[in-house]
């Protein structure tokens, strides 16, 4: 699907280049060559083509964006929820550093850890 994407996006970009340079490009090269001279009309004619196709290309952009939005969301209702895992450490009550959620002595301070002495009993 994405590849499909970029090649949609690259070709609506084309079409802004290719309007850039047969609107702004050739007329400008045509004039400093000494070619054809160009009135104000034909200036704002080559002006609304360009931003034509810049619109074109807006809305083009747009349109992908938001059906990709919908493909993701359909995508994502279909995968179950993950549960978090359990943890697998805790903090030592008298120290305060991690240790194992399994430890009945804490390995920094070597504090005897009352909650799993009484558990055993």
């Amino acid at each position: 699907m994405d590849m499909a994407v970029g090649v949609i996006i690259g070709g609506a970009f084309s079409g802004i280049v290719t309007s850039l340079t047969d609107n702004f490009i050739n007329p400008v090269l045509n004039v400093l060559t000494g070619g054809k001279i160009y009135s104000l009309e034909d200036v704002a004619g080559f002006a609304s083509s360009f931003l034509s196709a810049v619109v074109n290309f807006i809305i083009m952009a747009f349109i992908l964006f938001c059906l990709m939005k919908a493909i993701n969301k359909l995508v994502n209702l279909s995968k179950p929820e993950e549960k978090p895992a359990a943890p697998t450490t805790k903090v030592c009550p008298f120290c305060q550093s991690k240790i194992s959620i399994k430890a009945t002595r804490c390995p920094h301070c070597t504090s005897v850890l009352e909650e799993n002495v009484a558990e055993e009993k």
